[in-house]
Formats: C-alpha cells, structure tokens, sequence
C-alpha cells in the first residue's frame, strides 16, 4: 500500500461517532445554512484567538479575497505579499481586481523577507499579505510598522497556521485581519471545503457578512456589491466546532511528529545534504507539512517511489513563473531564492495520526537512498 504525505483515514477511525453525530445534529436541527452550528463556530473560533469576531465562509481563497474586499482593496490597488505560497493566496488577490507584488523569501525559514516589504511599497499599495507558511509565523513586527507608517491594510493568510504562535502570540492576531482555510488537509480541517476570517474590527466583520451573502444585510436587498455566495455550510462548521476542541491535541501530534523526523534525519544534513526545517526564534511551529530540502530531490522523490512512499512537493512552481500570472510581468531569476528553494524542497508525511511505524518505514528508506549515494 503507498504511504502518501497526508491521510485522514487514521483520524477518522478514531473521531467517527463525534463526526457521525455533528452531522446527525445538523440534520436534525431543521437548519442547513446559516444555522446555530455556524453562528457557534464563529464564536468559539474568535474566543480561541481572543479576537472579537468571525465570519465563515465556504473556502479559503475566497476569505482571503473577501478578507481583502472587506478591508477596502479593489481595482488599481496593489498587495505585497510572496510567490513561494499556494496559487490560491494570488488568485484571491487577482479576484479582489488587485495587483500582486512579490517579494523574495529568507532562505532558512522560507517566509517573506520582510526586509524587502518597504522597497516594494508604491503609491498604490493598499495591504500587506504575509503568508504564515508551512506552519510557523512571518516576522510581523516591521510589517506592523510599515503598515501604520504607510496607512495600510495587513491580512495575514493562516491557510497554513492554525494554533501557530510568535512569542506567544497566535498566528491571526497581529494583522487588521486574518483569513483561514479548513480544507481537510489543515491543522483544522473540515470534511470538505471551509474557510473562515477573523478581525477585531466591528466594521470589517459587519462588511464581510455582507459580502459573504450576496451583499445583502438583510434577505433580498443588495446592500453593497460586489456580493458573493460565500457561506460556510453548517454541517462543516458543526464537525469543526467539535475538532476546534482538539486542535491543541492536533497540534501536539505534529510536532511529535516532527521531532521524530529531526531526531533521525539529523545526521544526514550538512553541506551538499538534508536541510530540515528551520525554526525562526519566537516562533511555536505547528508542521501543516515537514519540508526539507535537498539539491537531488526529484532522485529522492523518484526512489522513494520504488519504496511505495509518494512524496508531495510544496510548491514545484513559484507563483510568478506560472502562465497564468504571466500578466504580472515577473521575469525568471527576478526572486532568486523562491526559485531555487522551489527547485530542491519536497515534503515528508505528516499529520497528526501519521503510525509511528508508517514513519519510520519512511525514514529507514529515505536514509537507505541518501546514505546509498
């Protein structure tokens, strides 16, 4: 049987009657959209952050775009934000009728230079998009400081984040708003698609309510365009209510994860060889995935294949060299450390349920090939 980078059979096993009852309870509750499980999750998702409002919505890339909308971002606008993320952070981007401005990443952490942020800034610049990547937290206090100096919006994408913390302090807190994805794979993730914004601002919630319902404030009236279908289904928001409850759990099962991984591999890194993940100071890393890197990685990729191991690589393609961002006008070598991390990274399995000897399956062959060289 093949050994894939994520599998959520493990978990479900464990969690099926807590699963078959949040759904029997949305079914029993004679309320399929918009119900008590909804308004429930958005409570109990803000308290855990200690903020004061959130609003669900059917998918992350549209709480990234409607996250923007909400914060004033349109046409003429840019965001600055990286390439070294999912096509969906710059599709939100492009949805909101913005401009995406790339900066570089460091080349330990993967995470935008935030040294790079106040060069890219012009008069059009509206937001700041930093992408908590991976698991851990961008550097947001000079972000925070360009910000109030240059009157901008910062939304911090958490697809990656859930229950990441930079000294202490939970990934979605430091921006004017935060967007987060719960497709199955996340640290939180529903039985579907999900997606979720979270803001201390009144006014900013009030307007993503609105956009995520047509525009309307009320059913039939078009308060303000553009308005979307953009609702977090009830049933998703139930069986995530119950898995919030044990997310610090998910959590924890990660980082197990990754210390068995560190604990094996670590010998096998140095010049020319595996490079782990890096830790930034202050930050508490949640491992969404374990990517390290390796100047032969598709030879690893390859034989690991032989060894029924298939590996996943996050992200092959920066998001500037795609053909459908040619509009943005990125020529190759422009952001030479995203494309030469995309080059060598690839990512091992993880999940909180990953079986201990499922791993060490993994680890015994990917030493065996990089140890056979």
């Amino acid at each position: 049987m093949t050994i894939h980078v994520w599998d959520y059979l493990p978990e479900y096993e464990k969690e099926r009657d807590d699963i078959h009852d949040a759904v029997d309870t949305v079914f029993r509750s004679g309320r399929l959209v918009l119900g008590e499980s909804v308004r429930l999750f958005e409570a109990e998702y803000a308290a855990y952050h200690g903020i004061g409002h959130c609003t669900g919505v059917d998918n992350g890339t549209n709480a990234v775009k409607l996250g923007l909308q909400a914060l004033g971002v349109g046409p003429g606008d840019e965001v600055i934000t990286v390439s070294n993320t999912a096509a969906p952070t710059v599709l939100a981007i492009d949805g909101a009728g913005a401009t995406a401005v790339f900066t570089d990443i460091r080349p330990d952490t993967y995470l935008m230079d935030t040294d790079q942020v106040a060069a890219a800034i012009t008069p059009r610049t509206k937001a700041l998009l930093p992408v908590h990547l991976y698991g851990q937290c961008v550097d947001m206090a000079p972000l925070r400081r360009l910000a109030d100096e240059h009157g901008l919006a910062v939304l911090e994408d958490c697809a990656q984040a859930h229950g990441a913390r930079r000294h202490g302090r939970l990934a979605g807190t430091f921006g004017d708003a935060a967007a987060f994805s719960f497709y199955p794979t996340k640290v939180l993730g529903a039985y579907g698609d999900g997606g979720a914004v979270i803001t201390g601002s009144p006014a900013v919630d009030a307007r993503l309510r609105r956009l995520r319902y047509y525009g309307m404030t009320d059913a039939y009236y078009v308060d303000e365009t553009p308005g979307h279908n953009s609702r977090l289904d009830e049933v998703h928001a139930e069986i995530l209510r119950r898995k919030l409850r044990r997310l610090d759990e998910y959590v924890a099962g990660r980082r197990a994860v990754a210390r068995r991984y560190e604990e094996a591999l670590s010998d096998l890194t140095g010049p020319g060889g595996l490079v782990l993940p890096a830790v930034a100071e202050g930050n508490d890393h949640v491992y969404y995935v374990y990517v390290v890197r390796h100047p032969r990685r598709d030879d690893i990729i390859e034989a690991l294949r032989g060894h029924g191991i298939s590996l996943n690589i996050s992200y092959p393609w920066p998001v500037h060299t795609m053909t459908g961002f040619a509009h943005l006008e990125y020529a190759e070598g422009s952001l030479p450390v995203t494309e030469a991390l995309a080059k060598e990274i690839f990512s091992l399995p993880m999940y909180p349920s990953l079986p201990r000897e499922t791993q060490e399956k993994v680890i015994s062959a990917l030493r065996e090939v990089l140890t056979g060289w």
